[in-house]
């Protein structure tokens, strides 16, 4: 495990950008598998089948191992390299704040929250809509139906991931911190994703029509 950890800090020392990709891609793959196993097993309980034969039954989609993969590859990889490089130069250079003072840590989760965390989702979510083969209308459906509950429930995880990240984790690791929690997101996208019209998110969509009517009703 040593030897993995020193690979891992010449690798990312030599080649970070390269470095970040590949773990990315690696990380999300594996998240998306553990997905797929989730969400087999919810189905499992919720139709009460044997554990012998649910488990004969489970197989890795691994086309959507590859499409999920290929999305950290793609865009977790080398957006977020330059994402939080990026974003502790600003705030050291340009906003002039003490780094790992509270407030310097604030404004990096706030940023962090406000700006890469909704685009990740959004991109995500359109990404997959679209790999599946699905047209502009019904990539837009899917986003309607998937997009506000993930931003929900993960605007009340990554902030807490963050402070931690941000205050206590060296710049050159906080990317492997965020792919290490990354395994975790990826897991939860994806079965976010493969929830389709569950009724938990059909709660969120009828707020916020609920919500738009209101709207309406007071103009």
């Amino acid at each position: 495990m040593l030897k993995l950890w020193k690979w891992y800090q010449n690798c990312l020392a030599v080649h970070p950008l390269k470095t970040q990709v590949i773990s990315s891609g690696f990380l999300w793959g594996v998240g998306d598998i553990a997905a797929q196993y989730i969400t087999h097993a919810t189905a499992k309980s919720r139709l009460q089948l044997s554990v012998t034969d649910a488990d004969e039954k489970f197989k890795v989609n691994w086309k959507r191992v590859a499409v999920t993969s290929s999305f950290g590859f793609g865009f977790v990889g080398p957006v977020g390299h330059f994402w939080y490089e990026g974003l502790d130069r600003f705030i050291r250079l340009k906003l002039q704040l003490p780094p790992k003072s509270a407030r310097f840590v604030a404004t990096k989760v706030a940023m962090d929250s406000i700006i890469f965390g909704p685009l990740d989702l959004f991109v995500f979510f359109t990404y997959m809509g679209v790999s599946a083969g699905k047209n502009v209308a019904q990539v837009k459906e899917d986003l309607k139906r998937d997009f506000l509950p993930a931003l929900v429930l993960e605007g009340g995880i990554w902030p807490i991931v963050q402070v931690a990240n941000f205050r206590y984790v060296p710049v050159r690791y906080q990317l492997l911190y965020v792919n290490i929690f990354c395994l975790l997101d990826s897991a939860f996208l994806s079965w976010v994703e493969q929830q389709k019209d569950a009724a938990w998110k059909q709660w969120f969509t009828s707020f916020h029509s609920l919500e738009e009517r209101g709207g309406k009703g007071g103009l």
